[in-house]
């Protein structure tokens, strides 16, 4: 059974892709969504089987590689975090394949594009199956090869291309500090594998490692270059800045990556490698600190965007700083907790603002929507959903899992813990505001003021190009083009709702982000946790985090969240629709903060500034100085330029002219004569 869950998509995506021609679009459809849809199914029956009753299983698929000392294996490592995974990830690709099918029924190249979905989905699986860090490894870059097709999907567009690379660098950053941790990980342990790993991790505590001159502590170190790949791969603060240009991929794509699998990467590793980060408490206070500051940054930055998509990313980004503060509080099982809830209402709200931008024709800015509540109902009701979940209203699935998070920060003793809590309480607010504020924009008849906006345009605020690109918009471009529609702006079509195949899985996914924390909590953080995890996830004899959590939360600290919701909805209310102009005004006299807000604390200007511009620099400087100057002008083109200029001279030596040879023989003799004279007699 486990080796059908993995190797299904895998299937899927090679029958797609090699013989796409031969299928035909819509067999290549039907092919990879049944193969993923049976992997789906199959993952429920081992979510069941293992969460609610086996332990540990190792599946051994082949040996991979054996040198010297060193033996990994491939193998699949089933236990209670990797049939939770298997459930997210299959799921929502499953959903994502289905809805796909009438998305993208315009595109010409759907043969291959569902070749990719399939593709990253194997991808993932492989990493959360992982038994050893060199195959966690391989499908954490499977995973970035496949992103990186995916959001560089209509690569005809420079945008898509420059959000495609973005991507892979930035990431690939994260992966240098990861492959560091594994390297240090083989260097103290003398194994990659999970079991022998964690087995001799109670040996590290308190021993030191020197590098470079540094001597630090063993344990920390490794998770802090571990935690690197993390920070990457979930795009927490400072290695953010891939994410939201990711939304130039087709908008299924975003939510296969910002929902269920590659941004969850790095949660999923930090909570399988808990018997490493709970035995280095300074890590794990870092990792605390970064998750805070993220949730925080996303979400102040969510409050201005204009693009659908976007407000959506850095609500995915804020979000996933919320499961690292649980990661570094300890509560490894609320963090995945969050993780399986966030995984439906995320995939709900990406799919549904797909409907409306369907709908629009492939309008993407908010400030040109308005009104559409009585004209695509269905897909207003599911955004609605979707936005209920994700601030937490009670016994929505975000309620459960969201609160649990800042309750846990609570009452950790950990030294950031109070700032964890902070940040995720404020964000908490910021998260309500600017959630409704898109569906107030987008489904409701907010009088526009500036072009149709109800705040200020700056012409010169670098809003990033995404698809549909809210400044150039279509202006017959790019946007038009992805599906074969006609050139045009969305507004001149009337808005239809969509397809009963794109609406199907915003059903399932609304049935998840209503229920999914209702029906499971009792086992990812209630009564039943233990039994549920098992050895799964590891918690220190000093970690009470859990009971903690039962025993030591006055009431007003589990309905702040609620407060901070409900603050966050009237203020959005009273902005747009009681007293619409109110955020124009305060935008206004706030200029610079708000342009601070709209171009992203400017990081991509910062990073532009350290680091491409001098890597240009230094790049320019080694091609025309280096290598043009210095290589090429004392090396081989020099040689060759030395030797034409030498030849070109001795060659007007040949006149002719016979005196002029009969010259050069006498000064030949005469040179001779000389030498044999002056120098040969001894």
């Amino acid at each position: 059974m486990y080796h059908l869950i993995v190797f299904l998509p895998l299937l899927g995506s090679l029958i797609a892709g090699v013989f796409r021609r031969q299928l035909g679009a819509h067999r290549a459809e039907l092919v990879t969504t049944s193969l993923v849809g049976i992997s789906a199914l199959l993952s429920w029956v081992a979510f069941f089987h293992v969460g609610l009753g086996g332990g540990t299983t190792r599946v051994l698929v082949a040996n991979w590689m054996t040198v010297g000392n060193l033996q990994i294996d491939w193998a699949f490592r089933i236990d209670t975090l990797t049939v939770v995974m298997f459930v997210v990830v299959n799921t929502v690709s499953t959903l994502v394949h289905v809805y796909s099918i009438g998305y993208m029924e315009e595109d010409p190249h759907r043969q291959r594009f569902f070749a990719y979905l399939s593709l990253f989905t194997f991808a993932m699986l492989m990493l959360v199956t992982a038994d050893n860090l060199v195959q966690m490894f391989f499908g954490w870059e499977g995973v970035g090869l496949a992103s990186y097709l995916l959001i560089g999907f209509w690569y005809e567009r420079p945008s898509a291309n420059a959000a495609a690379i973005k991507a892979f660098v930035v990431n690939r950053v994260g992966d240098f500090g990861f492959s560091l941790g594994i390297f240090l990980v083989f260097a103290l342990t003398g194994s990659v594998a999970f079991d022998a790993v964690f087995a001799a991790a109670p040996g590290l505590v308190g021993k030191s490692f020197h590098a470079f001159g540094i001597t630090g502590n063993a344990l920390t170190i490794t998770c802090l270059l571990l935690f690197m790949g993390a920070m990457g791969k979930s795009a927490q603060f400072l290695l953010h800045t891939w994410l939201p240009d990711a939304m130039e991929g087709p908008t299924p794509v975003s939510a296969l990556i910002h929902a269920a699998t590659m941004v969850t990467a790095g949660v999923v590793m930090v909570a399988r490698l808990s018997p490493l980060f709970e035995l280095a408490p300074h890590a794990l206070n870092f990792v605390l600190i970064i998750g805070g500051t993220t949730a925080f940054f996303a979400a102040t930055i969510g409050l201005v965007q204009n693009d659908i998509k976007r407000v959506i990313a850095y609500s995915t980004c804020s979000q996933l700083g919320y499961m690292f503060v649980a990661l570094g509080c300890g509560a490894y099982g609320v963090a995945v907790f969050h993780l399986f809830t966030h995984a439906f209402f995320k995939a709900l709200l990406f799919l549904g603002a797909g409907s409306v931008i369907h709908a629009m024709h492939h309008e993407q800015d908010m400030r040109k929507m308005g009104g559409l509540a009585g004209k695509i109902p269905m897909t207003f009701l599911m955004m609605t959903i979707g936005t209920l979940a994700l601030t937490g209203f009670p016994l929505t699935a975000g309620y459960y899992s969201k609160d649990a998070i800042i309750e846990a920060a609570y009452v950790s003793h950990r030294p950031a813990a109070l700032y964890g809590f902070l940040m995720t309480v404020i964000a908490a607010g910021l998260t309500s505001f600017y959630s409704w504020r898109l569906v107030f924009l987008t489904f409701f008849d907010v009088p526009r003021t500036v072009e149709g906006s109800t705040e200020p345009h700056d012409s010169n605020a670098h809003d990033e190009p995404i698809a549909g690109d809210q400044h150039s918009h279509a202006h017959g471009n790019a946007a038009a083009d992805v599906h074969g529609h006609a050139h045009g702006h969305g507004h001149h079509h009337e808005p239809h709702e969509s397809p009963n195949v794109m609406l199907i899985p915003l059903y399932v996914l609304a049935f998840g982000a209503l229920f999914a924390g209702l029906i499971f909590k009792h086992f990812f953080i209630g009564t039943g946790a233990e039994s549920f995890w098992k050895e799964a996830l590891f918690f220190s004899p000093n970690n009470h985090v859990l009971e903690d959590m039962e025993h030591e939360v006055p009431f007003m600290i589990g309905f702040l969240p609620t407060i901070m919701m409900l603050l966050g909805f009237f203020v959005a209310l009273y902005m747009y629709i009681l007293a619409p102009g109110t955020a124009q005004r305060l935008a206004e006299r706030n200029r610079p903060l708000y342009l601070f807000l709209l171009n992203k604390w400017y990081f991509d200007e910062l990073y532009d500034f350290l680091f491409v511009r001098p890597a240009f620099w230094i790049g320019r400087l080694f091609w025309k100085g280096g290598d043009g100057m210095i290589i090429d002008g004392f090396g081989p083109d020099g040689v060759a330029a030395a030797v034409i200029g030498a030849t070109g001279r001795v060659v007007k030596i040949q006149t002719g002219f016979v005196y002029h040879y009969a010259f050069a023989m006498m000064l030949g003799v005469a040179a001779f004569i000389t030498w044999y004279l002056v120098g040969g007699i001894h």
